[in-house]
């Protein structure tokens, strides 16, 4: 508890600001308040532009880990080109390119996989083996690349004898300044691997 007298000085004392430190806090407060503005106001215009990025980054990779995982399951490579590869893989629909999934427990039957890549968009057609390369049932995987120059094959020389393909999408930047390149690779799984 105060003593008495502290508290007729604190009731009695008039003391305040005076105007020149009111308006100086203002002014301050003003700076403030137009630097925390001009944060929000990049951080508003800039972010429709990071999200592009991560739309297109999310994509690509979905598209990518697609591509790849099935290409491990491939057992041979028919077609090589930069744009396009078309191979022999496993599928869990029956017959190829239906949309009826196999049963539990059923193993999973070869397919002819065709990826092709425009300079804009990448496709996926899985037919039954013994078709021709991209007959059977085609879907667009992904639009928005920029380069049809897709797929790379190791050893280099014959694509059709390659053990390893590396998969290169590049997404364009939505700031305008060049491209995003998203890659990976894989080993077909039955393939015989020299070194």
């Amino acid at each position: 508890m105060r003593p008495p007298g502290v508290m007729r000085r604190l009731r009695e004392d008039e003391g305040g600001v005076t105007l020149v430190e009111l308006l100086v806090g203002a002014a301050m407060g003003i700076v403030l308040m137009g630097a925390v503005a001009t944060l929000v106001v990049s951080a508003l215009k800039f972010q429709p532009q990071i999200t592009g990025k991560a739309e297109n980054v999310s994509g690509a990779r979905w598209v990518l880990e697609r591509m790849t995982r099935e290409l491990r399951s491939g057992e041979r490579i028919e077609v090589g080109e930069p744009s396009k590869v078309v191979f022999i893989g496993y599928s869990r629909r029956s017959p190829c390119g239906s949309t009826t999934v196999l049963p539990e427990g059923t193993p999973s039957i070869p397919c002819k996989i065709t990826y092709s890549c425009t300079t804009t968009a990448c496709s996926r057609t899985e037919s039954p083996p013994a078709s021709a390369a991209g007959a059977g049932t085609t879907q667009i995987l992904y639009s928005g690349i920029n380069s049809n120059q897709v797929f790379t094959y190791q050893p280099a020389g014959d694509p059709t004898k390659a053990t390893y393909v590396k998969v290169k999408l590049r997404v364009p930047d939505p700031k305008g300044s060049g491209s995003l390149t998203i890659s990976d690779g894989a080993s077909l799984r039955n393939a015989t691997l020299s070194f």
